[in-house]
């Protein structure tokens, strides 16, 4: 079956992700269409129209990568400034970064070491 995107072409915005997503190590094939297409519209949301994707797709690489990994494809300070947006999401809750966490946790994306870091309550308690 032909995917839309394959017939029309890949937007703009979405070519824009997928090379934020590059640039932070993180091959945009890794990364579902809908979870994409969410990004897309939490920055739209949460960020000034002229920003790119470079701090989303960063932050959502670390999810998916680890830190090690993301570190070996970025770089020790890129992880340790990624690690920091993490504690901070952590703490405020309703941030894009926190949403951005949560995205990456709710479609089965997240390491296993960022995941043992966030502390989700169960429904009912």
């Amino acid at each position: 079956m032909f995917r839309l995107f394959d017939m029309l072409g890949r937007s703009t915005v979405m070519r824009a992700l997928d090379d934020a997503l590059r640039a932070a190590g993180l091959h945009p094939l890794l990364v579902p269409e809908p979870v994409k297409l969410t990004v897309i519209r939490l920055n739209k949301t949460h960020v000034a129209q002229d920003a790119g994707f470079a701090d989303a797709a960063r932050l959502l690489a670390y999810c998916v990568l680890g830190h090690a990994q993301f570190a070996d494809s970025t770089s020790v300070a890129e992880a340790a400034r990624a690690d920091q947006r993490v504690e901070a999401a952590l703490e405020d809750g309703d941030s894009l970064d926190a949403k951005l966490i949560l995205l990456a946790f709710h479609a089965g994306l997240i390491s296993p070491e960022v995941a043992d870091r966030i502390e989700l309550d169960a429904p009912g308690d």
